[in-house]
């Protein structure tokens, strides 16, 4: 054996209670599970750590993260590894890196500059789907990356690349080429399909166009993962929506930071989950993802109404230059609530400038829209208009529209999950990016008692490899991949906040990666221990066939 831990309160991922053991590893996995008290000799290994008063519990799964250029740049990366998290899922909200073909790639790219950095300082050398977990597989001299990843298939990146940023139906041959392109990236390894349905040009297709994409997904053994068209006015109706297209699709359903925020959506959670109920028990496979905080994270020309974003990025310039078509964009901003905004009349004292790309606007960081132009002397949407030409549409935000009665209601779900949606960008990120899964443990669970830390512990490990299809991660289990958190049940905390929120989490001394420590006595190693976790159909190398099939991921 590599390695035995001992005395260890193991939390295994399936809900049940905590019993101590000694866990040992070898060649990367659970090699033996010995409780105690029980007959026979303990393990014994060249490495013993003694994990008294520490809880073992598999390595945490990011269902929901914004890592996909982040992870080739920083082999440190502690933002998620320090967290616990030894499993992130790439490629949401309908905008990544691939497939893409030239063009694309230099649109996606100026397209998410506010969550991903422009990537000038990256080789782009892949453009399938199969190439770039590849890269992730080969990057930093071979050697890999900082945690393991999977990868969704941006709907809106195909969609970019099929049809550009036209906002109209998708004729018989672009849908063709596009199914093309999703059955492709999900042979190539993908586990499933994103949306961004607030998110240009991917909001553009309709219901006709998704449930074909999702029907290619399904037959894959994937699963859909939308950001759905809005969670302000009428987001009852967009989780409907989402419900009712992947049942016709035969599509498992995995719904991205599901919440209810603004106004119009305070203490109605208990609608949403009635709606879940009802379609789980009617046979639906669903899951969704959920971050403990309430303000959520995007960019500033996410808000923007639809149709000033068709053409593109440099569309939306010259449309912000023109004051006539300016004038119009504040008009559906502020008055009639635009789809960007989830259909809500904009609150500028809710939107914080959280990061920009043009250094010389940092001094915005850290103030609302509203507190920006009382400084200035002007109204909230020249404030707003000037910053988004300024900084070339690479602003980010804050946005403070959610609730937390809400929040602790979804995250007590049968199907919930956790998910990040942490953008690690910008000079004050949202805090959720370093502190979720702490913050899970060390707020909801200890101090609250909203969840059991059985119960918090399945939410972040079982819940979402079942999800993925992963045969060997999930569980703390012999023959188990040994992908393993050591954290204290009574200190364990976020340390990121909103004022500081790169502040690195207390209580998780030890994480492991096929049994490597990637995080030892709370500091991180030069370990680089993680691979792309392809889906099942890549192992297979063809589709199951059949969605409720399991499919086993490899690395």
């Amino acid at each position: 054996m590599d390695l035995v831990i001992r005395n260890a309160r193991v939390i295994d991922g399936t809900g049940a209670p905590a019993h101590r053991a000694d866990v040992a590893i070898g060649d990367g996995r659970i090699a033996e599970i010995h409780p105690e008290h029980a007959p026979g000799p303990r393990p014994f290994a060249r490495r013993i750590l003694d994990a008294d008063g520490l809880a073992l519990s598999p390595g945490f799964v990011d269902m929901h993260a914004h890592s996909d250029l982040a992870l080739l740049r920083d082999p440190d990366h502690s933002a998620k590894a320090a967290q616990g998290v030894t499993l992130e899922v790439l490629g949401q909200d309908g905008l990544s890196y691939a497939p893409a073909d030239d063009r694309t790639l230099a649109e996606v790219r100026r397209t998410i500059t506010g969550w991903n950095g422009d990537g000038s300082d990256l080789d782009f050398d892949w453009r399938t789907v199969g190439e770039y977990l590849d890269r992730l597989d080969r990057n930093f001299g071979g050697q890999g990356i900082a945690v393991n990843a999977a990868y969704l298939i941006p709907q809106g990146t195909v969609r970019m690349h099929v049809m550009g940023w036209e906002d109209r139906p998708a004729t018989d041959a672009e849908l063709t080429r596009m199914k093309e392109l999703v059955a492709q990236g999900m042979t190539d390894g993908a586990v499933g399909m994103s949306s961004g349905l607030t998110y240009t040009p991917g909001m553009y297709a309709d219901d006709a166009e998704l449930t074909e994409l999702c029907r290619v997904v399904a037959r894959y053994g994937g699963y859909y993962c939308p950001h759905h068209r809005s969670y302000g006015a009428n987001a009852l109706g967009a989780y409907e929506e989402m419900v009712r297209l992947t049942g016709n699709a035969d599509c498992a359903l995995h719904l991205a930071h599901a919440t209810m925020n603004f106004g119009v959506n305070k203490g109605r959670a208990p609608e949403l989950l009635a709606l879940l109920d009802d379609a789980l028990d009617a046979g639906a496979d669903i899951s969704l993802d959920t971050y403990p905080y309430t303000p959520g994270c995007t960019t500033l020309v996410a808000m923007l109404p639809s149709w000033a974003g068709e053409g593109g990025p440099e569309s939306v310039l010259a449309r912000l230059a023109d004051d006539a078509t300016a004038e119009r964009i504040r008009h559906h901003l502020e008055v009639l609530g635009s789809d960007g905004c989830h259909g809500v009349p904009i609150e500028w004292d809710t939107i914080e400038i959280s990061g920009v790309s043009v250094p010389v606007l940092a001094g915005q960081v850290g103030r609302t829209v509203a507190e920006s132009a009382r400084l200035r002397g002007e109204e909230p949407w020249a404030t707003a208009r000037r910053l988004l030409v300024e900084d070339r549409l690479g602003t980010t935000i804050l946005q403070r529209v959610g609730h937390e009665e809400n929040v602790r209601q979804i995250m007590r779900h049968r199907v919930h999950t956790g998910g990040s949606d942490g953008i690690l960008q910008g000079d004050k990120p949202h805090p959720r990016a370093y502190g979720t899964f702490p913050h899970y443990l060390g707020r909801y669970v200890r101090e609250l008692g909203i969840l059991s830390l059985e119960e918090c512990v399945a939410h972040l490990t079982s819940r979402p490899a079942r999800r993925l299809r992963l045969a060997d991660r999930g569980y703390v289990r012999e023959g188990y991949r040994a992908d393993l958190v050591l954290f204290d049940p009574a200190t364990v905390a976020a340390g990121s906040t909103f004022e500081e929120p790169r502040t690195l989490p207390a209580g998780i001394p030890h994480v492991l990666i096929d049994g490597r420590f990637v995080i030892e006595d709370g500091r991180r190693t030069q370990v680089l221990a993680g691979k792309a976790v392809r889906g099942g159909a890549a192992r297979a190398g063809q589709g199951t066939g059949d969605p409720s099939t399991p499919a086993a991921g490899r690395r």
